[in-house]
């Protein structure tokens, strides 16, 4: 029986405010990092007013529509929302984040995600303002 391996490292995404931020090859350079063959790499977002998303990388377009439709969705002027200390954006936000993920669990084989052809991990930035977010990875396996 072979003992479990464990990695983790993190990184800092600089958002232009709202929108999908890919940052696969970020993730894919942790999990080369690790030496691990086999296993999974968990991704996080250490916020409340950002998510991650598997999405389509390769049509910019299907992103632009996904974050159409939570505009749509949870809209900035809902007049009933209280939670608006931060701006009109503040409680929308909180509310993508929930209806969304804050991390992702990828299996690992061979040494790299098992991603399919037109998977891409993204950032979905809930907030018009730029913002730095802190993406904590976790890879464990063998």
């Amino acid at each position: 029986m072979t003992a479990m391996s464990a990695h983790a490292g993190s990184f800092t995404v600089r958002s232009r405010g709202k929108g999908t931020y890919e940052i696969t090859s970020e993730v894919a350079g942790i999990v080369a990092e690790s030496g691990i063959s086999t296993g999974t790499v968990t991704v996080f977002v250490r916020h409340t007013s950002a998510s991650l998303v598997i999405m389509e990388n390769a049509d910019p377009s299907a992103r632009r529509d996904l974050e159409a439709f939570f505009d749509h969705l949870v809209p900035e002027d809902t007049p009933y929302f209280v939670h608006t200390l931060e701006g009109p954006d503040d409680m929308p936000s909180h509310i993508r984040m929930a209806l969304t993920r804050t991390s992702e669990v990828i299996p690992v084989i061979d040494g790299r995600m098992a991603l399919g052809t037109w998977q891409g991990i993204f950032l979905f930035e809930h907030r018009r303002a730029p913002h730095q977010r802190q993406i904590v990875v976790a890879v464990t396996g063998d």
